[in-house]
């Protein structure tokens, strides 16, 4: 017994997992519908049955209504009438109400037949200890509504009347309402699918979006909104909105990846196919004079050190985030100072003068001191490559007036020509008067993100009489 117990309850437990698998896999389409379906179903049913409520109460009412009037005459023209029949029959639908006279001891009963029915309840209206009432009786075969009421003098009046009428306008109204319900619950079946069709279309097509761009991998695609200024702009279609942002934003940063890629691919085959040159030449070092080997070997060290570089920057750039746990408030005077030395130490022959505040303005920004020792040198190294032998760079610090704090670097080189200013920060970006110079086109790539990573905007232009002007501005912090 306990074993088919436990099996009976491991069955309804396996129905149960089954039917809610199958409700978790269902659209949500057909959950909406269901749902919208069901609610008009329960109203439409619900007025219908209130509705035939109604109907049939008024239709007794005005059944009871006669009865009480016919009680009424009845009484009237015959108010010493003894126990019996009074009136009719009740055997025609049309017929008038019959009547009889009821005493509250049956002793005094008439030998006829009543041609009602009589209960001790109408014995107790005759003794006035009960108050009148209806009852639903059959007549000759024949549904019917009789009255008992008090008659006076120990008698209870019982009249009758043929119930067809109603119950066939009863029987009608259920049938008419119960059309109607049927009616409301294939119009709510039908609103509800026009409903769930049109409220989740933008859903939809962002389900489709969605499938679409996980099959191609293609991030072009987008969701087809409403023209906007039309009043529809609902959280379903503002979530398609975001959706079509977040879809622009993955295409930038795949499209910037892609191009990244094969940038990289192209900036590093000519260095390694260099460096597999000279590596191929020192294999067969017994071919070469002294003079050629030291030169071959000179050029490996040399591309290897760029190949490094190279590598290097990329993995620099190729970071999206400062560690945050590292910031802290750095003196900009000192890291400035800082960092123009290292630059005198690596371009001997460039001469840098540094303008800064007075020595009782302290500036002060919020940052990693390693990323921004970066940003600065990117910025000195490339103004030193362009500055011809006798041209110095000028580094400037001030603080403005809002509060917040400005690094610029200039140089007296060639300048940026209008064209190149757009593209001077793009990754790989070289200018045609810069392609004979060392470098990979990196370095200002790298100096914007890492001032962008420390809410700051660095942005290039023309130096007034020459020469191209850095400007490194820093937010006012809150």
């Amino acid at each position: 017994m306990s074993g088919r117990g436990r099996v009976g309850r491991r069955g309804r437990g396996d129905e149960s997992g089954h039917g809610a698998r199958w409700r978790r896999r269902r659209p949500l389409r057909t959950r909406l519908a269901l749902a919208a379906t069901a609610a008009v179903a329960c109203v439409a049913l619900g007025v219908c049955a209130a509705a035939f409520l109604v109907v049939r109460g008024a239709l007794y009412r005005q059944l009871e209504l006669s009865l009480t009037q016919s009680a009424r005459l009845a009484a009237q023209r015959n108010p010493d009438s003894g126990p019996g029949t009074l009136a009719g029959e009740c055997r025609f639908r049309a017929a008038p109400a019959c009547a009889e006279v009821v005493p509250a001891d049956p002793g005094r009963d008439p030998k006829a037949p009543y041609l009602l029915p009589v209960d001790p309840a109408a014995r107790e209206v005759a003794a006035g200890t009960r108050a009148p009432y209806y009852t639903a009786i059959v007549h000759a075969g024949h549904p019917a509504r009789m009255l008992t009421t008090d008659y006076g003098k120990g008698r209870a009046l019982q009249v009758a009347l043929r119930a067809d009428t109603v119950e066939d306008g009863i029987e009608q109204a259920a049938w008419w309402l119960a059309l109607t319900a049927a009616a409301g619950v294939l119009l709510a079946t039908l609103l509800g699918y026009w409903v769930a069709r049109t409220g989740l279309a933008p859903v939809t097509r962002l389900t489709a979006t969605a499938e679409r761009i996980a099959a191609t991998r293609d991030p072009r695609h987008r969701i087809e909104l409403p023209p906007p200024g039309r009043g529809r702009e609902d959280e379903v279609t503002r979530l398609a909105g975001s959706f079509n942002t977040m879809l622009g934003e993955l295409e930038q940063s795949v499209t910037a990846q892609r191009r990244l890629v094969a940038d990289a691919s192209h900036e590093l085959r000519t260095p390694l196919t260099a460096l597999r040159t000279n590596a191929e030449l020192l294999a067969r070092g017994d071919r070469l004079t002294a003079e050629q080997r030291e030169r071959a070997s000179l050029a490996l060290g040399r591309q290897l050190r760029e190949v490094t570089g190279l590598v290097n920057d990329l993995i620099e750039l190729a970071r999206d985030e400062e560690p945050q746990l590292l910031v802290e408030q750095v003196r900009l005077a000192p890291l400035v100072e800082y960092c123009v030395g290292a630059a005198r130490a690596h371009w001997p022959g460039v001469a840098f003068r540094v303008r800064g505040p007075s020595p009782e303005e302290a500036v002060v920004v919020a940052g990693v001191p390693a990323r921004l020792s970066r940003l600065l040198g990117n910025l000195l190294d490339n103004a030193a490559k362009f500055s011809p032998a006798g041209a110095e760079v000028e580094v400037g610090l001030m603080v403005r007036g809002d509060g917040g704090a400005e690094v610029t670097v200039r140089d007296h080189g060639p300048g940026i020509a209008e064209g190149d200013l757009p593209y001077v920060f793009d990754r790989f970006y070289r200018a045609g008067a810069a392609r004979a110079l060392p470098g990979s086109g990196l370095g200002l790539a790298m100096a914007r993100q890492i001032a962008r990573a420390h809410e700051a905007e660095l942005t290039a232009e023309a130096a007034p009489g020459g020469g191209a002007l850095f400007r490194l501005t820093f937010a006012v912090r809150g």
